[in-house]
């Protein structure tokens, strides 16, 4: 009887091992996932992995304007009194970001994992404004673009 357990045992074991095997094999073969930028107002968040690039690679400037026209966008509501806030993967902010809206800089380059800007900006026309919704975008990137992560701005009036 002993025989007999300690055979059904190692049985066990070969099966959880090739298991195990599979399932590795399998994420292995997935991409990996870019990192996150997200926007919040208020209790609200929208967060999304990179539009465009986000892998590292420069993305070239024709790349960059088809992205800025992308469809599948995620939308969230502001309040023109509301701070925005705008926060990155760390592995963005090493690289440095700029938050831009409809293609055009807003911020200076930054390092840091957080930043916020008045929710009025986005509505004004002084900063490029037109309508009751603006393209936000994240550029990771000092000087070359390696990814982009685009935001609508819908106003909550």
């Amino acid at each position: 009887m002993n025989t007999l357990q300690s055979v059904v045992r190692r049985r066990r074991a070969v099966a959880v091992a090739g298991v195990v095997s599979a399932g590795l094999l399998v994420l292995s073969a997935c991409d990996k996932p870019t990192p996150m930028a997200t926007v919040t107002v208020g209790s609200d968040s929208v967060n999304s992995e990179a539009t465009c690039g986000g892998e590292g690679d420069a993305l070239k400037p024709a790349d960059l304007t088809q992205c800025l026209k992308d469809k599948g966008i995620k939308s969230i509501s502001v309040d023109p009194d509301e701070t925005v806030r705008f926060g990155v993967d760390p592995e963005i902010a090493d690289k440095g970001w700029t938050i831009l809206m409809n293609g055009q800089p807003l911020t200076d380059t930054s390092t840091k994992t957080y930043r916020t800007v008045p929710g009025s900006v986005f509505f004004n026309a002084q900063y490029g404004a037109q309508g009751n919704s603006t393209l936000v975008s994240i550029k990771e990137g000092e000087k070359d673009t390696s990814g982009l992560w685009n935001f609508k701005l819908e106003k909550d009036a």
